[in-house]
């Protein structure tokens, strides 16, 4: 098996080895000794680092566009099911545009199944979360915590609430695959989980990623990783025959510059910006969306002649693509790329047919048999389809609403008894004085005396789903 190059940031199976070359050095990044308080802090929590925000590097959504995604999401969410049914493409159309900050957490809870896999499961990452943990993976957690976006609120400070969701995460991880345990790429995959979703909700998405979207990459032997590597080596031939020549000709073995890119979905490689919106599309598209990210990028980078003079071997070849330049990993230019791209499942799982044929023919067969993989969110749900009650919302903020039907025992259907309540009550709010307070969200025109004010009561009820303030 070939090997990373040694510094590349990352040594694949969980062992006693740092991320970094300089764990032991006075690298801040590499030993969690940020203080965000002493610096600024982006949109995303990065007060530092390669992954904090740059307007060069994202674009901005107006904020009436951002209103309107948001509801429309709000929409699909509520009737999730009938959706990714009947309106698939128009999913995967607002996957591409980008979820919305607000509900990208969500999002992802329901595009990966995470959503169903909580319910029917309901108290299991808790049994989990209670038990002590195999002592070897235990240690290994515990020494890549600080490892995992050092310079982000979350993670900076040692023994922090973001450290300590992290290891409940994968600690619950090597409990629930024991015959797997843990191995280092899982670790910022759980932590870009846990920017954007509660510990459980993370454990499951983080589930749904190791067990359907790329089985086997987690593996004793990254056997599922290196065919990978082969399969998109073989689709860079089509795609870039200048750059697939120039990594032949160097004898540059794709485990080498991929295997980051693919087992930590980019999240370690792309500007934060890009980072989102790769994973938008690969929780709702699968794996082939990791394959165009990573074709780009070598087709951007050594895909003509003139490039190529800027690395003519191996080492200055790593070298460019460790390092890729921004503006091939820019928010807009990236994800359109990535969209235009034609690389589609029956193209990846052809190839993999032949890469498999292939591996049994020098390797034998493969030691890890991992189920077959899922290519996203629709192929997900068809394999296990949900029941209402998997899908229904849980709100955890119950909002009265203004227009809610009241209930007071007294008919409407005559006109005459429907005045004669409402002189009553309003003789009845004249005596005991009460606070109030205007409507805001009371247009000026509406003709409606009784939204005019509002008394101030606490909510004694849940209310139906239409009625719930469903963004928390």
């Amino acid at each position: 098996m070939a090997k990373t190059e040694q510094g590349n940031g990352l040594h694949m199976r969980g062992t006693a080895e740092k991320l970094t070359d300089n764990g032991k050095g006075s690298d801040p990044e590499a030993n969690g000794n940020v203080v965000v308080g002493q610096t600024e802090v982006d949109k995303y929590g990065f007060s530092g680092g390669a992954q904090q925000h740059s307007g060069e590097n994202a674009e901005e959504v107006p904020i009436q566009v951002l209103r309107e995604r948001e509801a429309k999401w709000l929409e699909m969410l509520n009737s999730w099911d009938k959706w990714m049914a009947k309106k698939h493409k128009k999913v995967k159309e607002r996957c591409q545009k980008g979820i919305p900050p607000s509900l990208r957490g969500r999002a992802w809870l329901f595009l990966t199944g995470g959503k169903v896999r909580r319910e029917q499961n309901q108290g299991k990452f808790l049994e989990l979360d209670n038990q002590p943990g195999d002592p070897k993976w235990v240690d290994i957690i515990e020494r890549d915590l600080h490892r995992q976006f050092p310079f982000h609120e979350m993670f900076a400070a040692r023994g922090g609430h973001g450290q300590q969701d992290l290891f409940r995460v994968l600690k619950a991880y090597t409990l629930h695959r024991p015959e797997e345990g843990y191995c280092q790429a899982q670790a910022p995959i759980a932590a870009v989980l846990l920017m954007h979703m509660p510990a459980e909700d993370a454990f499951w998405v983080l589930v749904q990623i190791c067990e359907k979207y790329l089985p086997g990459y987690y593996s004793t032997g990254l056997e599922a990783i290196q065919l990978d590597g082969e399969i998109l080596y073989a689709l860079l031939r089509r795609v870039s025959p200048v750059a697939h020549r120039h990594l032949k000709k160097h004898k540059l073995e794709p485990i080498l510059y991929m295997t980051e890119w693919f087992m930590c979905a980019f999240s370690r490689t792309l500007p934060w910006a890009s980072v989102l919106r790769v994973w938008d599309m690969f929780l709702c598209e699968g794996v082939k969306i990791l394959f165009r990210v990573g074709l780009v990028l070598l087709k951007c980078t050594l895909g003509s002649q003139e490039k190529l003079k800027a690395c003519q071997g191996l080492y200055e070849t790593m070298e460019l693509l460790r390092a890729i330049q921004p503006q091939y990993i820019q928010e807009s230019f990236l994800v359109h790329e990535v969209i235009e791209l034609v690389v589609s499942e029956k193209d990846i799982e052809k190839e993999h047919n032949a890469q498999l044929r292939r591996w049994k023919e020098s390797h034998g067969d493969l030691h890890c048999k991992s189920p077959p993989r899922m290519h996203g969110a629709k192929a997900i749900m068809a394999a296990d389809p949900p029941s209402r009650q998997d899908l229904r919302q849980r709100p955890t903020i119950i909002v009265e609403s203004p227009l809610a039907p009241k209930t007071d025992g007294v008919s409407a259907d005559s006109g005459k008894q429907s005045r004669m309540t409402q002189e009553g009550k309003q003789t009845e709010t004249i005596l005991p004085p009460q606070e109030t307070v205007n409507n805001p969200y009371l247009s000026p025109s509406d003709p409606s005396p009784l939204l005019e004010h509002m008394t101030i009561q606490g909510s004694k009820e849940s209310l139906s789903s239409a009625e719930h303030d469903t963004y928390l």
